[in-house]
């Protein structure tokens, strides 16, 4: 009987199965992994508005993004971007008489690459509007800070 359960045959088909056991357990695990690194992360929404009224709301592609703070996780992608905005108003600018207005414009959506998390949309005065991608919270529009001088800060 011993001569049975050791045979060649017997032994090739226990390694079989314990290969095709591995790749039933394998196969999946790389399939979501491969999936995690290829696929596009949610975007965050940020504002910066530059203009003489207050942003009450504004969305991108439907997508609410806040009035002045940071929204998550939206998946904005496409080439176009629909931004829509509604301008508020402060106390006195109630008592001039000004009104809530409603905008909307259609951008182009700008490149994105595999780092840039923050989609900043940038409010400029005469209801003009920007869109830019980055990694982190700094603005694309303007430049980022130079380590040196935040080490300066620091050490102050």
């Amino acid at each position: 009987m011993s001569l049975i359960l050791n045979s060649p045959n017997k032994r090739k088909w226990r390694r079989r199965g314990l290969i095709l056991s591995l790749l039933i357990v394998l196969l999946p695990l790389l399939g979501l992994y491969l999936y995690g690194q290829l696929r596009t992360p949610g975007a965050m929404l940020t504002s910066e508005n530059y203009m003489d009224r207050p942003i009450g709301s504004f969305w991108v592609n439907d997508f609410w993004g806040g009035n002045g703070g940071v929204t998550c996780c939206w998946r904005l992608d496409g080439p176009t971007a629909k931004v829509v905005w509604i301008l508020s108003m402060s106390k006195t600018q109630e008592d001039q008489g000004m009104q809530i207005e409603r905008h909307e414009i259609e951008l182009p959506m700008p490149p994105r690459s595999r780092n840039d998390r923050y989609l900043h949309v940038r409010f400029d005065p005469g209801n003009q509007v920007r869109l830019g991608w980055s990694p982190d919270l700094f603005s694309p529009f303007s430049p980022r800070p130079d380590k040196a001088q935040n080490k300066e800060v620091d050490n102050e």
